[in-house]
């Protein structure tokens, strides 16, 4: 079970992630199309595909 502590901010992205991507540019993403800190202590949860197109 995931045991988040209180006040943390849990973002759900909705549509599809190509998680080819990697973890340096979902992070990017994360900061241009959230304005969002990746390190803030915030969860980011995205729905990933194995490859779009």
């Amino acid at each position: 079970m995931l045991s988040v502590p209180a006040g943390v901010r849990i973002w759900l992205v909705a549509g599809l992630t190509d998680m080819r991507r990697g973890i340096d540019e979902l992070s990017a993403l994360v900061q241009t199309q959230l304005s969002a800190e990746v390190h803030s202590g915030q969860l980011f949860i995205v729905r990933g595909v194995a490859g779009i197109g």
